[in-house]
């Protein structure tokens, strides 16, 4: 074989590795009603709705600092694990980091509309391998009945607790609501074995509910909806060591009743924070959204906030990152701001909302349980208790992954240049032959 078809084929080859240097990312669609959990410096993102349940799963890396901004202009790029789940779509779930490695992604219930599908009560996904499964668990509880709308809890022993909820009615072509839950299942996702926790003094049924773990072993949980939003004025804790039940009256400036409302723990561990919500009454205004309450003497508050205040959301979710509150997605703000909130919360004199996300060496090790979370001031009606559902985005692809081109492109262009050379050394030999042909001919 001639050396120029060589030359061909060697650019051929350069460009086809250019191309592929740039990985594909994504452009989610706003949702809603969806799962969020931290694991291994990555937000995992499953499902939820929006003009139906969505079907895709993919995470954004927090290892490395961004701008919101550059997320709604899709410089810094999502990346999309959707061919890789065997997960049927659903909302509703509820998610929790834990196993015996403290790596696994364990999810529970939630809703589906492909019912003609194995729909698993709890499916684990594994970030290394990139796979789900469907885990065999021990001990007694109806698996026939799957509930919805309720918050995972994971404790310092790898055990998930699942309060409350509504039940999932398969195949619901009548839209009538299931029945509400108060009773406490537990999931010990080490060794994969069911539980239950005790009912006596446990709140009244719900689901929608804001719910995070207390320094002291106590799971805090408060609001919700029971065909009604229900109050903050009193807040109940169950503690985990000694299945016990207790209520706490609260004091302050007492938010309005709601549900759908995110909450988290502050880093201090001495006040939780709650964003968002719905209610009945009215929509919640950006000053009625954010709220704390003081565990030494439960008393509520609105913190002093500076940077530009976001529109209050509904059914997102809530997630401890390092030195922030992060928010994805939700429902009721305007497609044109950010899918992910940023709130600093490492000065508890005064909060910042903020366009950058900067890591620090704690960010790993605060991922703190995620709340179901709502807000936005419209009626309640627009809200999934009538499953009026909000309009989607599609998904579009977006082929700009600023790391991969920037490495991919880099080692590209080394081998371009070699092509380059060789082409040249090529030609110039060629060019001398002909000389010297022409040289002997005269």
């Amino acid at each position: 074989m001639s050396q120029k078809p060589l030359a061909y084929i060697l650019l051929w080859f350069l460009f086809q590795l250019l191309v592929n240097c740039q990985s594909i990312a994504i452009n989610p669609a706003h949702r809603f009603l969806h799962t969020a959990t931290f694991i291994n410096n990555k937000l995992y993102i499953l499902y939820g709705s929006s003009e139906e349940i969505v079907n895709d799963f993919f995470y954004l890396d927090f290892s490395e600092p961004f701008n919101i901004q550059e997320l709604t202009w899709e410089l810094i790029p999502w990346e999309d694990l959707t061919d890789a789940h065997t997960v049927p779509s659903h909302n509703g779930a509820a998610s929790v980091k834990g196993g015996a490695d403290n790596n696994t992604l364990f999810l529970y219930g939630g809703e589906s509309d492909e019912w003609d599908k194995q729909f698993a009560l709890v499916y684990t996904y594994n970030p290394v391998t990139n796979s789900w499964n469907i885990p065999t668990i021990s001990g007694i509880i109806d698996t026939t009945v799957r509930r919805k709308d309720l918050t995972g809890i994971i404790d310092d022993n790898g055990k998930m607790y699942l309060w409350g909820g509504m039940e999932v009615i398969k195949e619901n072509v009548d839209g009538r609501d299931g029945n509400y839950f108060n009773d406490m299942l537990i999931l010990d996702t080490i060794n994969l074995n069911w539980g239950r926790g005790s009912l006596v003094g446990a709140p009244t049924a719900r689901y929608n509910y804001g719910a995070t773990l207390l320094p002291n072993n106590n799971i805090i949980y408060m609001g919700g909806y029971n065909g009604a939003d229900l109050t903050l004025y009193q807040v109940y804790l169950y503690n985990t060591v000694y299945d016990i039940w207790s209520v706490k009256t609260t004091l302050g400036k007492i938010p309005s009743n709601r549900d759908g409302f995110s909450i988290i723990l502050g880093l201090d561990g001495q006040r939780i924070i709650i964003f968002g919500g719905i209610t009945t009454t009215a929509g919640l205004a950006p000053e009625d959204s954010l709220y704390e309450l003081n565990l030494i003497n439960f008393e509520w508050y609105i913190p002093k906030i500076s940077g530009q205040i976001p529109k209050s959301r509904a059914y997102h979710k809530a997630n401890v990152i390092g030195n922030y509150m992060v928010v994805s997605f939700g429902s009721g703000y305007l497609h044109t701001e950010s899918d992910i909130l940023l709130l600093d919360i490492s000065n508890y004199n005064e909060y910042i909302w903020t366009n950058n996300f900067v890591p620090s060496n704690n960010t790993q090790s605060n991922s703190a349980p995620s709340a179901t979370s709502v807000s936005s001031p419209q009626t309640h009606s627009d809200y999934p208790h009538s499953d009026n559902l909000l309009p989607a985005h599609e998904s579009d692809k977006s082929p700009i992954n600023m790391i991969g081109v920037l490495v991919g492109s880099l080692f590209a262009f080394i081998l371009l240049l070699f092509g380059g050379f060789f082409l040249y050394k090529w030609n110039k030999i060629k060019q001398e032959k002909k000389n010297a042909t022409q040289i002997l001919e005269n």
